[in-house]
């Protein structure tokens, strides 16, 4: 019979049908029935075939550091909203193009919220695509956020003590720059009003001020911050700015009756020292949340390097495999070839 022809002893039913597999082929999902292609396509590990899924542990683990760093994300970036929107309000974006960085608390937030969310949104991004590079990202940058929460936490715990000291310095530095920084301004009356205190160690360091002390020639001479005043809202809605005006030309008799006398810098070191633990204890709970989330993503790169040598092992998109328990392709039987 010449190449080519087809055998008169083969039935009609073998027509339209795949050429038979010969010793030498390879087993493909067009050789196979319907059912046993429906089996080849999903079976992890054949050709044609998906990847082997994370087992469900990893995946718990998934979904916990993806919703972690989505909530840290979304903190994050809303930081950077509000230091953005404080630099456009007093206007240091525009002015300080060309010039160095300015020194503003609003600089800070800024930078937090820039770092906080770009780590976030890779340890998010990783854990949703399951990806090992974005997730290794996330790890470093978080394991830098540890090393730096431990150098500050080390120097605060070796200063303490020289920092509680210069506290009336700080004070006195702020009340000095009182109208210079609205930043400043607005600590510093917090300070006062929740302490009812006014000026470091008495209410006469506002003598300091260029625009308080009394041989100014402006309209705020002798006169002191509405935060210093007993009673600043005077009974009404708003608070009255002119409530101090005259009290650092009063003496100590009639001045108490009108504005705090005691200086700020005591109150202030007992305040730190009864809210030291509250503080402590919120810095190691950041720490614990920052510690569990670099555990879960390494675990997480763990089982996608475990997964994807599986995959490699196991040959994915690669040759196909066993379709049928206990019999391989080699282990089929060859077609009987036609007779001449």
């Amino acid at each position: 019979m010449k190449e080519g022809e087809r055998s008169p002893l083969l039935s009609q039913d073998a027509v339209g049908q795949e050429p038979p597999l010969s010793k030498s082929s390879q087993l493909t999902p067009c050789h196979l029935g319907p059912a046993l292609q429906e089996r080849w396509a999903w079976r992890p590990g054949l050709g044609g075939g998906q990847a082997p899924s994370l087992p469900w542990g990893s995946s718990c683990v998934k979904c916990l550091t993806f919703l972690s760093n989505f909530v840290f994300s979304l903190l994050g970036l809303l930081a950077l909203a509000i230091g953005l929107w404080g630099l456009a309000v007093k206007g240091s974006l525009g002015d300080s193009w060309g010039a160095p960085l300015p020194a503003d608390p609003m600089l800070g937030l800024v930078l937090g919220g820039l770092a906080v969310s770009a780590v976030s949104l890779a340890g998010c991004l990783g854990a949703l695509c399951e990806n090992a590079c974005l997730l290794r990202c996330f790890s470093g940058g978080l394991l830098a956020f540890l090393v730096l929460e431990a150098l500050a936490g080390a120097l605060v715990v070796a200063f303490w003590g020289p920092l509680q000291d210069g506290l009336e310095h700080a004070l006195r530095v702020a009340i000095t720059h009182y109208q210079d920084d609205p930043d400043l301004q607005f600590l510093m009356d917090q300070v006062q009003l929740g302490l009812q205190c006014c000026g470091a160690a008495s209410y006469q360091d506002w003598q300091q001020n260029l625009y308080f002390n009394c041989s100014s020639p402006g309209i705020q001479a002798c006169s002191l911050p509405a935060s210093c005043c007993i009673d600043p809202r005077e009974d009404g809605a708003s608070i009255n700015d002119q409530c101090g005006s005259g009290a650092l030309g009063l003496d100590e008799d009639a001045a108490q009756r009108v504005v705090h006398l005691e200086g700020c810098g005591t109150p202030l070191r007992e305040w730190l020292r009864r809210n030291m633990r509250a503080v402590g204890g919120l810095a190691i709970a950041v720490v614990v949340v920052q510690g569990a989330e670099l555990l879960l993503a390494t675990r997480l790169v763990r089982a996608l390097t475990v997964r994807k040598g599986a995959a490699e092992s196991s040959g994915v998109g690669g040759a196909a495999a066993p379709v049928h328990p206990g019999r391989g392709p080699r282990d089929l039987p060859a077609p009987k070839s036609a007779p001449e």
